[in-house]
């Protein structure tokens, strides 16, 4: 009897001795991160004594599961929201309101108008212009700078992912040396350590766990691509711009040395790397590719415009901006010589989308024209152009649009070269003005009319507009410039609708179809090809008479400065890049600068509520996690308080038991 209550006794302590160390061990790891309670449990042997204890931790897999996928979530939007809060601040920031500038800038125009000759008030236009010009390269440059920003965040993030990755093979290793032997139970802060290193790692990106052999944790991004693999094999994360060498790229190497790149799609990436790329493809590609489209629309209206009218020297008018060019970016996987420059063909600034583009060779002598979204990829239907003597413009579309690209090629491009055009990510910083000199500002139109005293009738004729100076064959440019065929005399005759039309060129009979408007284009050959026109108000008589001359020491005339005030309120900048025929798909600089900084509040906000969200499903989810894993004071105080009592009460019956053996012994001798 004495043996088996020694035996009892013995396998008393040592049990609640073991129970005693677990509940000291989890007490002792209460604020240990990561630390995942443990229990220990015992059996019972044959003969019914306590066997030896088996201690495991205390871990829901689904909890844990969804704890890792809401950490992904919620550091996701929280490093978006963070970032784009940066750039809201700055674009609604009332000191750097682009719309400020622009307004200031069509102000001092109207005042230029009100004295037209005052070289004063000319001034002031180019002072206002130069503070828009600076205004947009700020903006432009404070975009770019958080370009670089993500690339060295994300360079520090992908570092990150690679030492946990490495460091989650490396435990596997571990762990499966262990698992299933005696000592596996002893190496449970193994087990704690690689869970937590999988947790750090949904902070970065999504992932998703299966159970291997031997205890392994095959790990998966969201996206499918295997990061950590069996046997402790693992593949890393690189970056690389390609073929933008400041829009760096996630790569993942696999370990046969190929280096796959990711289709990063934010939404299935999360964490905070995918905070970043989402930040970086949603709030700072469209702004600097909106602000550059609308930087181009500006320059190219203002330049068009002050191109048709006459400065204050007298002169036709020359471009107020340096319209900017870019480089073609070509993919490393090209293998022609080819390179390209581009640039926006005058004229077509509403035709440029707030896209990047892509231009493929089809052939050594043709090639697609598509945009891209903000994630690089294509949009709509690409367009077909020839290179003809080295351009691809508007002139050498095949089919679709040229999308108001000019592109200047040297070299031959093989079939299957690549090469990124984004010209409006650079002009937002390039842009510059081309001249500060008030008389260069073309107020005046080159053309004036008149309306002879001695006409019968009250017929008038108009204004006169210009439309055309580069290809005009009835303006000479100069200096001096001067109507190429002298002044033009328009007299009615005694028929119906019936004109005769004088100039060097000689005199026409022709027969105007009523309306009597555009004149020189019902004219026909020489007049139609002139470049300017004038309409016949009224009913005139036989004999009354009109003219046109060139606007010689018209200095006080403002009529293409009308014009050019004119464009703050005309729809020049386009909205989207497809669109139907009877949508609306321009707008005004104010409205496109307006939705810049709407879009960007929005995508803030929207980031803003998901954080909250989010953060509260972590935080249920955490909380289902702790309910099983996480240590309770309360609980662990009240089993060291029973194990110590059974620990005492196993101590009393060896106690109990040596006594007895003594008296047997005693009893004997």
């Amino acid at each position: 009897m004495s043996f088996s209550l020694l035996n009892i006794a013995s396998s008393g302590i040592r049990a609640n001795s073991e129970l005693l160390n677990t509940t000291s061990k989890n007490i002792a790891n209460v604020n240990t991160v990561g630390y995942v309670r443990e229990r220990t449990e015992h059996g019972t042997t044959f003969d019914n004594q306590v066997g030896r204890g088996e201690t495991y931790r205390l871990l829901n897999q689904f909890a844990q599961q969804q704890l890792n996928r809401d950490v992904s979530n919620r550091s996701f939007f929280e490093r978006f929201m963070e970032e784009a809060q940066r750039v809201d601040s700055q674009f609604s920031e009332e000191s750097n309101s682009l719309s400020t500038q622009l307004n200031g800038m069509f102000n001092n125009l109207q005042e230029a108008l009100n004295q037209p000759s005052s070289s004063v008030t000319r001034s002031l236009f180019f002072t206002n212009a130069q503070n828009y010009v600076d205004q947009l390269n700020r903006l432009g440059g404070m975009v770019a700078e958080q370009q670089n920003v993500v690339n060295d965040q994300l360079s520090i993030l992908a570092g990150e992912a690679n030492q946990l990755i490495e460091k989650i093979g490396e435990l596997n290793i571990e762990i499966a040396g262990i698992h299933g032997t005696d000592g596996q139970d002893q190496a449970n802060s193994v087990y704690n350590e690689r869970d937590k290193a999988i947790k750090d790692l949904s902070e970065l990106m999504n992932i998703e766990t299966l159970d291997g052999q031997n205890g392994e944790k095959l790990v998966f991004m969201g996206t499918g691509e295997a990061l950590v693999m069996e046997n402790g094999t693992f593949n890393l994360f690189s970056l690389r711009g390609d073929p933008d060498p400041n829009l760096k790229e996630l790569r993942l190497d696999v370990t046969r040395g190929d280096a796959i790149s990711l289709e990063v799609d934010a939404s299935l990436l999360k964490g905070e790397i995918g905070g970043l790329l989402a930040y970086r493809d949603e709030v700072l590609v469209p702004a600097q590719n909106q602000l550059g489209q609308m930087a181009l629309s500006l320059a190219d209206a203002f330049n068009q415009q002050n191109r048709l009218g006459m400065d204050g020297n007298g002169e036709i008018g020359q471009d107020l901006f340096v319209l900017p060019t870019a480089n073609g970016l070509a993919h490393s996987t090209n293998t022609g010589t080819a390179s390209l420059v581009a640039g926006l063909e005058p004229g077509l600034g509403s035709a440029i989308p707030a896209t990047d583009f892509r231009i493929t060779y089809t052939s050594a002598t043709t090639v697609e024209i598509v945009p891209l979204n903000n994630k690089g990829e294509p949009v709509g239907t690409p367009s077909t152009a020839n290179v003809v003597a080295g351009v691809i413009d508007s002139t050498t579309i095949t089919s679709g649009e040229s999308y108001g690209l000019q592109i200047n090629v040297t070299g031959a491009g093989a079939v299957g070269d690549e090469f990124d055009i984004k010209l409006n990510a650079a002009a937002a910083t390039q842009m510059e003005l081309a001249t500060m000199r008030p008389e260069k500002l073309a107020l005046a139109s080159p053309v004036r009319t008149e309306t002879s005293i001695n006409n019968i009738s009250e017929a008038t004729i108009s204004a006169g507009s210009v439309t055309d100076i580069e290809n005009s064959t009835g303006i000479t440019v100069g200096p001096p410039p001067s109507l190429t065929n002298g002044p033009i005399t328009l007299v009615k005759t005694a028929n119906p609708d019936e004109y005769t039309i004088t100039d060097g060129s000689g005199t026409t009979t022709f027969t105007i179809t009523p309306p009597a408007e555009n004149i020189l284009a019902q004219a026909g050959a020489p007049y139609d090809t002139y470049g300017f026109d004038f309409n016949i108000e009224g009913s005139p008589q036989a004999g009354d008479e009109f003219s046109l001359e060139f606007n010689t020491g018209g200095f006080d005339d403002n009529r293409n400065g009308q014009l050019l005030a004119g464009l703050q309120s005309k729809e020049l900048v386009r909205e989207n890049v497809q669109t139907s025929t009877t949508a609306d798909n321009l707008k005004t600089f104010n409205q496109a600068f307006a939705g810049i900084v709407t879009d960007i509040g929005i995508v803030t906000n929207q980031a803003q509520t998901s954080f909250a969200a989010f953060s509260a499903l972590e935080q249920k989810s955490n909380a289902w996690y702790e309910s099983m894993a996480g240590v309770n004071l309360d609980e662990e105080a009240a089993n060291l308080l029973r194990f110590q009592q059974s620990y005492a009460a196993s101590a009393r019956v060896l106690t109990t038991a040596q006594a007895v053996f003594d008296t047997l012994l005693s009893s004997a001798r």
